[in-house]
Protein backbone atom coordinates (compact mmCIF):
# COMPACT_ATOMS: atom_id res chain seq x y z
CA UNK A 1 0.00 0.00 0.00
CA UNK A 2 1.55 3.53 -0.99
CA UNK A 3 -0.24 4.98 2.17
CA UNK A 4 2.27 3.70 4.45
CA UNK A 5 5.15 4.76 2.13
CA UNK A 6 3.45 8.25 1.72
CA UNK A 7 2.95 8.45 5.74
CA UNK A 8 6.64 7.44 5.88
CA UNK A 9 7.42 10.71 3.59
CA UNK A 10 5.32 13.15 5.81
CA UNK A 11 6.22 11.87 8.91
CA UNK A 12 9.99 12.23 7.92
CA UNK A 13 9.14 15.79 6.34
CA UNK A 14 7.66 17.01 9.03
CA UNK A 15 9.97 16.38 11.92
CA UNK A 16 12.30 17.58 9.92
CA UNK A 17 11.17 20.97 9.47
CA UNK A 18 10.09 20.92 13.00
CA UNK A 19 13.61 20.77 14.03
CA UNK A 20 14.56 23.19 11.61
CA UNK A 21 11.67 25.32 12.80
CA UNK A 22 13.09 24.19 16.79
CA UNK A 23 9.82 23.30 17.54
CA UNK A 24 9.86 20.68 20.86
CA UNK A 25 6.23 19.08 19.84
CA UNK A 26 4.11 19.44 16.69
CA UNK A 27 0.61 19.90 17.69
CA UNK A 28 -1.44 20.12 14.83
CA UNK A 29 -0.41 18.90 11.27
CA UNK A 30 -3.02 20.24 8.29
CA UNK A 31 -2.45 17.81 5.03
CA UNK A 32 -3.82 18.69 1.67
CA UNK A 33 -4.31 15.57 -0.23
CA UNK A 34 -5.23 15.87 -3.78
CA UNK A 35 -7.92 13.48 -5.50
CA UNK A 36 -5.90 11.76 -7.92
CA UNK A 37 -3.79 10.47 -5.18
CA UNK A 38 -6.42 8.65 -4.57
CA UNK A 39 -5.32 7.48 -0.77
CA UNK A 40 -7.32 6.22 2.00
CA UNK A 41 -7.35 7.90 4.78
CA UNK A 42 -8.04 5.23 7.61
CA UNK A 43 -5.06 3.63 6.03
CA UNK A 44 -2.93 6.97 6.03
CA UNK A 45 -3.94 7.93 9.18
CA UNK A 46 -3.22 4.90 10.65
CA UNK A 47 0.15 4.89 9.33
CA UNK A 48 0.52 8.18 10.34
CA UNK A 49 -0.54 7.46 13.68
CA UNK A 50 1.90 4.59 14.14
CA UNK A 51 5.18 5.95 12.37
CA UNK A 52 4.93 9.31 14.71
CA UNK A 53 4.93 7.07 17.81
CA UNK A 54 8.16 8.38 20.00
CA UNK A 55 8.37 10.91 17.67
CA UNK A 56 7.65 14.88 18.10
CA UNK A 57 4.78 14.02 16.06
CA UNK A 58 3.15 11.67 18.73
CA UNK A 59 -0.16 12.52 19.90
CA UNK A 60 -0.60 15.48 16.72
CA UNK A 61 -3.91 16.42 15.83
CA UNK A 62 -4.29 15.54 11.79
CA UNK A 63 -6.59 17.33 9.79
CA UNK A 64 -6.95 16.55 6.11
CA UNK A 65 -8.37 19.02 3.26
CA UNK A 66 -9.48 17.20 0.54
CA UNK A 67 -8.00 18.81 -3.10
CA UNK A 68 -10.33 18.41 -5.93
CA UNK A 69 -8.62 17.91 -8.92
CA UNK A 70 -8.91 19.58 -12.36
CA UNK A 71 -8.11 18.37 -16.09
CA UNK A 72 -7.60 20.57 -18.84
CA UNK A 73 -7.61 19.22 -22.61
CA UNK A 74 -4.57 21.05 -24.72
CA UNK A 75 -6.35 20.22 -28.31
CA UNK A 76 -9.64 21.64 -27.37
CA UNK A 77 -9.09 23.57 -24.21
CA UNK A 78 -11.57 22.12 -22.39
CA UNK A 79 -11.59 21.79 -18.48
CA UNK A 80 -13.76 19.07 -16.70
CA UNK A 81 -13.52 17.71 -13.12
CA UNK A 82 -11.29 14.59 -12.16
CA UNK A 83 -14.57 13.07 -10.78
CA UNK A 84 -16.23 13.32 -13.89
CA UNK A 85 -13.98 11.03 -15.75
CA UNK A 86 -12.96 8.69 -12.69
CA UNK A 87 -16.97 7.60 -12.01
CA UNK A 88 -16.89 6.02 -15.01
CA UNK A 89 -14.01 4.22 -15.21
CA UNK A 90 -14.03 0.15 -14.46
CA UNK A 91 -12.16 -0.96 -11.25
CA UNK A 92 -9.23 -2.28 -12.29
CA UNK A 93 -8.60 0.98 -14.29
CA UNK A 94 -9.19 3.24 -11.18
CA UNK A 95 -6.94 0.70 -9.41
CA UNK A 96 -4.43 1.35 -11.83
CA UNK A 97 -4.70 4.96 -11.54
CA UNK A 98 -4.81 4.61 -7.53
CA UNK A 99 -1.39 3.01 -7.76
CA UNK A 100 0.52 4.70 -10.42
CA UNK A 101 -1.46 7.98 -11.45
CA UNK A 102 0.69 8.66 -14.60
CA UNK A 103 -1.62 5.97 -15.78
CA UNK A 104 -4.02 8.28 -15.84
CA UNK A 105 -4.00 9.22 -19.41
CA UNK A 106 -4.53 5.36 -20.53
CA UNK A 107 -7.54 5.46 -19.03
CA UNK A 108 -9.40 9.13 -19.42
CA UNK A 109 -9.92 11.07 -22.23
CA UNK A 110 -11.56 14.70 -22.98
CA UNK A 111 -14.97 14.32 -22.46
CA UNK A 112 -15.73 16.96 -25.25
CA UNK A 113 -12.73 15.96 -28.10
CA UNK A 114 -11.57 12.33 -26.59
CA UNK A 115 -7.77 13.92 -26.85
CA UNK A 116 -5.62 11.80 -24.33
CA UNK A 117 -3.23 14.64 -24.58
CA UNK A 118 -4.30 16.88 -21.28
CA UNK A 119 -3.27 18.51 -17.90
CA UNK A 120 -3.72 17.76 -14.55
CA UNK A 121 -4.29 21.22 -13.23
CA UNK A 122 -4.82 20.47 -9.76
CA UNK A 123 -5.58 17.99 -7.38
CA UNK A 124 -2.36 15.47 -7.66
CA UNK A 125 -0.40 14.63 -4.81
CA UNK A 126 -0.11 15.43 -1.05
CA UNK A 127 1.14 18.71 1.05
CA UNK A 128 2.24 19.25 4.36
CA UNK A 129 -0.12 22.39 4.83
CA UNK A 130 0.63 23.46 8.35
CA UNK A 131 2.92 22.45 11.38
CA UNK A 132 2.37 24.04 14.64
Amino acid sequence: MHEWALAEAIVNSVIKEAQDKNLRKVDLLSIKVGEIQQIDLEVFDFALKELSKDTILDGAKVKYKDYPAILFCNVCGNEWSYRESFEKLKDEEKEAIHFIPETIHVYIRCPKCKSVDFEIKEGRGIWIEEIL
